[in-house]
């Protein structure tokens, strides 16, 4: 699709978003080292670049991209004006008003889904998504991690192909077990 991204890129993602000290993670642990999406989701160079990276990991036949309901919808929308694909935003459940869908946007049944998450330490919203909309009649076609810190292993036990554009190691023991299409670090 897109050329693949540079070193330059995995390295100012880290710069940009890796943080020190005594942090509460999304999953209760505590850790050392944080990365803060909103660091690099929301400086418009660096987005840029981080979509066109993201585009190029997406396999020929994704005919939709999704994400999480929160941060990832920044890149998504991103990704999706870089390659011109309609997106969906999966809610981590169903409203009880309006459409009173967990699925929003555009993902009609039979779509192959390009998952895109920001950062992903456990797996468990990405692996949410998925299966609401594979509830809905999606396949699952891959998911793209923006930074691995070791989500990327539950999504492959689960059967889900997964690339990141950066993989880490955050020394908290949460590091992903191997690079798979992107930069690993540490």
């Amino acid at each position: 699709m897109l050329p693949a991204m540079s070193d330059d890129l995995a390295e100012r993602l880290l710069a940009a978003s890796e943080l020190h000290g005594d942090f509460v993670l999304s999953s209760g642990k505590r850790s050392p080292v944080y990365f803060d999406k909103f660091r690099f989701l929301t400086d418009p160079p660096l987005l840029k670049e981080l979509a066109r990276a993201v585009a190029a990991l997406l396999p020929e036949g994704i005919t939709h991209l999704a994400a999480p309901e929160g941060a990832a919808t920044l890149l998504v929308a991103a990704v999706a004006l870089q390659i011109h694909l309609p997106l969906a935003v999966v809610r981590k459940e169903a409203k009880p008003y309006g459409t009173m869908s967990q699925v929003e946007g555009h993902a009609p049944p039979g779509a192959q889904v390009g998952l895109i998450e920001d950062v992903s330490t456990t797996g468990t919203q990405v692996l949410r998504a998925a299966r609401a909309l594979e509830a809905a009649g999606c396949q699952i076609g891959i998911v793209v991690l923006a930074i691995d810190r070791g989500g990327g292993a539950r999504l492959r036990e689960a059967g889900y192909w997964v690339k990141a554009v950066v993989d880490v190691d955050a020394g908290d023991g949460d590091g992903p077990a191997g690079d798979e299409g992107g930069t690993s670090w540490r």
